[in-house]
């Protein structure tokens, strides 16, 4: 029998939380990247029991996780890491990879890389991405 997908989140802000407790009350399986220790403690006293800790500088630690990735929403902290995370994602995933931003400017970068959606918004109320899933 086939594993569930999970939603992959990167979360380093407002927004992103949101997100995560969106997917926590609906009761969706989801996991959160982290780039470091202190990042991971955070979303740990979140509540997020499933976090893949990636180093984003070395590539040969870039392994296919266990989980079974299905769409993944970035929601973006800086132009570097969310760049790193699109080329990291689009070898682990075939699904939609959405990246949700607060400038315009780099929606064609994140296009070349590998992201489906670039999604700019000014607040931190993300609802509507739930749709999505």
């Amino acid at each position: 029998m086939e594993q569930q997908q999970v939603v992959l989140v990167s979360a380093p802000n407002k927004a992103g939380e949101e997100f995560i407790r969106r997917l926590m009350a609906n009761r969706m399986p989801f996991a959160a990247i982290a780039n470091n220790r202190a990042e991971q403690k955070r979303l740990e006293d979140f509540g997020v029991n499933r976090i893949i800790l990636l180093d984003t500088t070395q590539e040969s630690t870039w392994l296919v996780p266990d989980l079974p990735i299905g769409k993944v929403f970035l929601f973006e902290s800086s132009l570097n890491l969310s760049c790193r995370y699109i080329r990291v994602c689009r070898t682990w995933t075939s699904k939609p990879i959405y990246v949700i931003t607060r400038s315009a400017n780099p929606r064609m970068i994140y296009k070349g890389l590998g992201a489906s959606y670039v999604i700019y918004t000014n607040g931190d109320d993300v609802s509507f991405l739930i749709d999505r899933l």
